[in-house]
Formats: structure tokens, sequence, C-alpha cells
């Protein structure tokens, strides 16, 4: 493994990250404006010192040493100014540049097709868009500012050396080979160690959200304890890790202090020999002694950056592999339009699709599928379980693109048309609905941008859902909690049916939207979900044997193919699959003999 390419590769991953910088280039001109008033007012200290020294001190001059004092007071007043202005901005400017990188994450995330969370871990996903920004904010807002006054004092240190004395100046750069030399060596460690570190913190965001996502799982198995234990490995995972990484910066830290520092010492002795033969005065080599800290203190602190941004390598080198990700499910360069749809009598084709889920490749979910539905009609789909009916809602709304076949919509292939205008035309209402951790109002307006609040609580009327929610604490108003975990399952079905309404699509895709409904509450939302249905074509999933009987027409499939389609009395007569399911499924063998 070639592990200086390995390093390369990751510092180059902070080059993209500075794009988010350059929007804010004068905030950091002016930064670096005020880094260098700062740096050269630092350095000019030295210089005051020595005046004080040689000038007051041991000129034995009140006048002059009160002056030179004076001096020193005004130059530290504007050093002030100047670092509060440098600190601000930079600190700034870090705040900024981790929010926009976050708000592109974010934006990338969203973007990105359905499958790719099912490859993927949320917890770690999560990791990236806060974990990782946040060191990358340290970085920009803070570490970035002492690099370059570092290496700024650093330059500037050495130039002021050679100027206050050159022999001694030479035994100090001595020591720079041999600072280098471990900065190299363990900064490597340091970045491999980060990004493994920065790893181990995304299992345990992960492992923590999917035992308080099931927190009533776990405790119905009592679980409490094994989650505890398992947990805790995790973080001692993490920890140890982080361990490692520690302890690697801790040696770099202190193998360049104590070169550096070793030095110095070296050159006080000379510069102390040279001052007792008078070669030198006591305020040249205060002044030297002076720029020999700057210039060590700068190296200390480059050395610790040094190792900071190996660590932020890693963490940028997550971000950028996350805004590379390119969606898989893309809208076409010049979108086709929905021409004349009104007058067409067949709303939906599949002609021979075929497909199979990335995770699946050798085991189709659809094989060979085809179905015409009619604007206006209601398809009830049944079928035993891993049969494709699911799949087929997720390939309508795109979620994946089809293996082999075409699906249209309106005569149009659905990867000719905009994912907005596509998914515009539809509104799904799933078995289990999702709900978002929001107040009941957000949770059904969701469907609808422009929604105003009477549209709302239409909406929420028709679906039966209007009498609950005010009897909610905080009616329309109540926080609903994480998934809506405050509701019962007939409620949060209810204000699902109600967001569906709301969007008043021409497809409806329901998956037994009422399967989860008390008999009162069915008998209400199926009133309002047939008026709903008169003019636009219906899609369901069905589970139960009334959503059978009033649908225009039954499609029975298996193994990802429609094996026979009628309504309910044909079917029971021609399709053995169907009687089954009848007798097992819907749980109605009676219907066998009444029909």
């Amino acid at each position: 493994m070639n592990t200086a390419g390995n390093e390369k590769s990751a510092l180059r991953y902070l080059r993209p990250i500075f794009k988010f910088v350059w929007p804010y280039k004068w905030v950091v001109i002016a930064a670096l404006a005020a880094l260098l008033l700062t740096a050269g007012i630092n350095l000019s200290l030295g210089q005051g010192l020595k005046q004080v020294i040689d000038d007051g001190f041991i000129a034995g001059s009140i006048t002059q040493l009160r002056q030179s004092v004076m001096v020193l007071i005004a130059l530290i007043a504007i050093m002030a100014v100047g670092i509060f202005c440098r600190f601000y901005m930079m600190s700034w400017l870090g705040e900024r540049v981790s929010n926009d990188i976050r708000k592109a994450v974010f934006a990338r995330i969203v973007s990105l097709h359905p499958s790719y969370f099912e490859e993927n871990r949320s917890g770690e996903i999560m990791s990236r868009l806060t974990t990782d920004t946040t060191l990358l904010q340290s970085i920009v807002g803070s570490s970035l500012s002492m690099a370059l006054r570092s290496a700024l004092m650093l330059v500037g240190g050495i130039i002021m050396l050679f100027i206050t004395n050159v022999k001694l100046t030479l035994i100090v750069l001595l020591c720079v080979p041999l600072v280098l030399l471990p900065m190299k060596l363990f900064g490597r460690r340091v970045r491999t160690l980060a990004s493994s570190s920065q790893d181990a913190i995304a299992d345990i965001s992960t492992y923590a959200g999917e035992v308080m996502q099931n927190i009533k799982t776990v405790h119905s198995f009592n679980r409490q304890a094994m989650e505890q234990n398992a947990f805790n490995g995790e973080v001692d995972k993490a920890f140890s890790v982080a361990k490692r990484r520690i302890l690697q910066r801790a040696i770099l830290i202190a193998l360049v202090i104590f070169i550096t520092f070793s030095g110095i010492s070296f050159m006080l002795y000379s510069g102390g020999v040279d001052v007792l033969n008078g070669t030198m005065t006591g305020g040249e080599l205060a002044a030297f002694v002076f720029y020999a800290v700057v210039v060590a203190m700068s190296v200390g602190t480059v050395a610790e950056i040094y190792g900071e941004l190996q660590r932020a390598a890693g963490a940028a080198k997550r971000l950028v592999e996350l805004l590379q990700v390119r969606s898989d499910i893309i809208d076409p360069t010049n979108p086709a339009r929905f021409d004349n749809k009104q007058s067409e009598t067949a709303i939906l084709a599949f002609n021979e699709v075929s497909f199979c889920y990335p995770s699946r490749p050798d085991k189709p979910a659809l094989n060979g599928f085809n179905l015409t539905i009619n604007a206006g009609e209601t398809i009830a789909i049944v079928g035993p379980s891993g049969a494709g009916k699911s799949t087929l809602f997720e390939l309508l709304q795109r979620f994946y693109d089809v293996s082999s076949g075409q699906i249209k919509l309106h005569n149009k292939e659905l990867s000719t048309l905009s994912l907005h205008a596509l998914r515009d035309e539809m509104a799904m209402v799933a078995q289990h609905p999702v709900l978002f951790s929001a107040d009941v109002y957000h949770n059904i307006a969701y469907a609808r941008e422009d929604a105003t609040q009477a549209q709302v609580i239409a909406a929420a009327k028709q679906a039966y859902a209007h009498e609950f929610i005010n009897d909610l604490p905080d009616g329309y108003s109540s926080f609903l909690g994480e998934r809506g975990v405050r509701l019962s399952g007939g409620q949060k079905q209810r204000i699902a049916i109600a967001r569906a309404i709301l969007k008043d699509p021409n497809i409806l895709l329901l998956d037994e939207a009422t399967s989860a409904l008390d008999a009162e509450s069915e008998f209400h939302v199926q009133a309002a979900l047939t008026r709903l249905m008169q003019s636009r074509t219906t899609l369901i999933i069905a589970h139960r044997l009334s959503t059978v009987m009033h649908a225009d027409r039954i499609v029975v499939m298996d193994q990802g193919k429609v094996v026979a389609v009628g309504d309910h009395p044909t079917l029971l007569q021609q399709s053995a699959l169907y009687q089954r399911l009848c007798e097992l499924q819907f749980n109605q063998p009676s219907q066998l003999s009444s029909s």
C-alpha cells in the first residue's frame, strides 16, 4: 500500500471544502489584513523589549524607560484590536462555512435515490452531516487562523532572528529538520486513526438511533440491559480508537516541543557566553530569546494544527464522498409534457416490466409484468407476500427504474418525465403511515406548500380526523412526537389520508389505507375515500375482501407476474390462487358460497 500517496489523497479532500470559503473572500481578506497587522506588531515587540532593556534598564534613563513602555502599551492596544477583528471574522467564517456545508450535504441527501438509504446507514449519514461538519467548522474558524498566524510568526520570527544574531539563528535552525520528521511520521498515523474514530462515532449514532426508534420493542422483550451493554461496547470501541489517536498526537506535540526548546536552551547558553564576553548586549539577547520563543511556539502550534488538519482530512473525505454521490434517479434534460391527458382512456400502462432490487440482483421482484389501467378506474391488487405488489408502487413513483420494459403515464414513459411532474400526479397512503416529528397541521399541510388553513381543516374533515384533532391538547398545533408516536394507529392513518386528500392527485396509491382503523372509523374514512376516488384512478393493495368487492377490476399477482384479472365472482370461478387468498388472506370463506 502506498501510504504516502494515501496521505496526499486524503489532504486533497480539504481542497473542495475551500470552495465554500470563496463566497466570503472579502471576510478572509479582512481577517488576513488583521492577521498581518497583529503579526507585525507581535514581532515588533521584541525590538521594543530590546529598547526597554538597553535604553531604559541598562542606560538608567527613566524618561527613556517611560517612553519605551508607553510605545509597548500602544502597540499592545493596537494588537488587541487586531486580534479581536481576526478572531471574530474567522469564527464567523467557520460558522458560516460549516452551515453552508451542512446545507449542501443535506441538499445532496434529499436528492438521492431512495435505494441509497437502504444500502447506507442513516446513522453514518447523520454523523457526516453533524460531527464531521462541526470538526471542519473548528478547522476553518479556529485552526486555520492559528495555522496562518503561526506560519507568519514562524517566518517573521526567523527573519528577526537573523537580523538580531546570525550565529544563534543557525543553532535554532538546526532543530527544524528534527521537528519535521516526527510531524511527517505521526501526522500520517493521526489522519488514519482520525478517520477510524469518525467511523466509530457514526456506529454509535446508528446503534443509539435504532434503539430509540424501537424502544417499545426493547422494553417489551426486557432487553434494556442487553442493549446498554451492547451500546457500552460500541462506545468503548470508539474510545479505544480515540485513545490511539490522542496518544499519537500527544507524542507528536511532546517531541516537537522537546526538540524545539532544547534548541533554545543551547542557544541561550551560546548567547549568554556572548553577553558575558561583551560581543552582545543584554537587550539583544532578550530580543533574541523573545523571537526564539515565538518561533518555538509557532512550530509547536503548527505541529498541533498539522494533527488537526490530518483529522480534518478524514472528515472532509467523508463529506466530499457524500457530496460527490450522484442519484441513480435523475430528471431528463428535456422532460416530456403531458398533452391532452384528460382525453386519454388509458392512464397507466405496464409493458413487459421486469425489475430486480439492487440488493437482490438475481431475484426478480417483477418479471414480464403487463397491465393497462384506464382513467377513473379502481384496481385492487392482490397476491401472496413477495408477489411484487408494493414494488409496483415504488416503480410508479420512480423510486427505482425498471430493469427492462416500460411504464407509461399518460402515454409518456416515466423516465422522460420530470420527477416533480410525475410525483405530482400521485398521492400515496401507506399501510403504516409516515408522520413527521411536528404538529398536526404540518403533517397534513406537507402535501401542498401553498395550502391554506381552511384547506387543511377541510381535508381533515373529509378524512374524519377533525374531531379527534380538536380533542388533542393544542388542536392542530399539537406536537405528535417522533413518527407520530402520540397517536393511535387509526389516528395516524387518518392524518395520512387527510394529507392525500389535500394533495388532490389524479392517481391514488393505497396500501389498504383503512386496514388500521376500527369498524366505525373505517366506515367514515371509506365513505370519504369513495367520494375521493370517483374522479380519480386508484390502485389499492388489498388486504380485505370488502376492498376487492368494490373494485372495477382485481389483479391477481404471483412471483412478479399477473396471473389473473377480473371481478370477484369471475376470479372465484377461474383462479385457484384467488380462491386460496379469499380463504386465507381475506379470512372470508363464507363469501365463496355466497358468490
